[in-house]
């Protein structure tokens, strides 16, 4: 009896708060509502007149909308509204099932890296991303041991999302050619699927929008406070834009140590695997706060990995852990939650993360 009304409280729950809360939200699915339509109508999906709600990913990722364009506005938001929140959980799940495999955790470990993510996830849960849904995908393709399935798994996630890109340069460098191939298979399709709206040769075109847009419209959101790329930290102190191309640069140089240091390791997938989802918004030009929440496979790793660390290591690292999960708008107050953005403390601290990681590939703890 209890499981039965437990299950209902659950679904009422839910109910009340997409219609009384999350319809009221979700603003960038409305975007990725509004370009299924416009994918579906086969009009132009990159409009100037949309302004910053620009649809800037790849016309492939419109597909995936499609469907929900059929449905009204409001049904449709909920569905994605409990598609989002699935795969929130989901995103932890595989993550304490990647670090941990069958090993008992203690429920205050692997309570931390939700506590600490859980504003991204809210966030990503209010503008209705689909941030949690690519990065999911992501983590079933390190999941998998079959080479083609992790290839189009990555190439289904980089079709939703184009910063997936950042594991091409991992599956050439690790060799992993059977994946490449079946990676840019599903990439291919993607390209050529929204065809069927377009026709193959306004198709070409549309591609073309969307790189001529993304270009036009990415320098005006550099010196957003909202964006935490290693470009946008360059701008916002005016410094020469150089600087984060060579920053860029130093961390594929560490990408390429850690992969070096993980030769002959059986788990070393896993760690090199969240390094990257650590970066996926460093590296973007268009990396905005929320999307950190890819950092969970790299925080469960550090949780297991604590003991590992001497004692300043841990004190310092918790005292990160603390400040990227208590940058709260709400409870450290307007004006420091804009200075704590504008000073690119997030980006700071997800470096260090970056850095704790590649310690541990140094000492080939994981």
């Amino acid at each position: 009896m209890r499981r039965p009304l437990l299950f209902a409280l659950t679904v009422l729950v839910f109910v009340l708060v997409s219609v009384f809360i999350i319809g009221e939200e979700m603003r960038d699915f409305e975007v990725n509502y509004r370009a299924g339509e416009r994918l579906r109508a086969g009009e132009s999906l990159y409009q100037t007149s949309d302004g910053h709600y620009m649809f800037k990913y790849f016309p492939s990722s419109a597909l995936l909308y499609v469907p929900l364009s059929l449905l009204p506005l409001p049904a449709a938001k909920v569905l994605w509204y409990g598609l989002t929140v699935v795969s929130s959980f989901a995103v932890f799940f595989v993550s304490k099932r990647l670090v941990w495999g069958r090993e008992a955790a203690p429920w205050y470990v692997l309570a931390i890296p939700p506590i600490v993510l859980a504003k991204f996830f809210v966030v990503e849960i209010k503008l209705g991303q689909i941030n949690a849904l690519v990065t999911l995908v992501l983590l079933l393709m390190v999941s998998t041991k079959s080479e083609a399935r992790a290839g189009a798994l990555w190439g289904l996630a980089t079709g939703m999302k184009p910063y997936g890109l950042i594991f091409l340069p991992y599956y050439v460098v690790r060799r992993r050619f059977m994946a490449l191939a079946s990676g840019l298979a599903v990439l291919a399709s993607a390209f050529v699927l929204p065809s069927f709206f377009y026709g193959f040769e306004r198709n070409l075109e549309v591609h073309r929008e969307w790189y001529r847009t993304l270009s036009e419209s990415t320098p005006g959101e550099l010196g957003s406070a909202d964006n935490v790329s290693l470009a946008a930290f360059v701008t916002k102190r005016s410094l020469p834009p150089e600087l984060a191309a060579a920053l860029v640069l130093g961390l594929g140089i560490l990408m390429l140590l850690v992969l070096r240091w993980g030769k002959g390791l059986p788990r070393a997938a896993i760690l090199e695997v969240g390094a990257l989802l650590v970066l996926i918004p460093l590296v973007s030009p268009l990396g905005w706060d929320y999307q950190f929440l890819t950092s969970v496979l790299a925080l469960t790793l550090l949780v297991r990995r604590w003991t590992d660390f001497s004692r300043f290591w841990r004190w310092l690292l918790a005292a990160n852990l603390f400040v990227i999960g208590l940058s709260i708008y709400d409870v450290v107050g307007r004006a420091a939650y804009q200075k704590f953005m504008a000073w690119s403390v997030l980006t700071a601290s997800f470096l260090l993360v970056v850095g704790y990681l590649g310690y541990l590939r140094y000492r080939r703890l994981d």
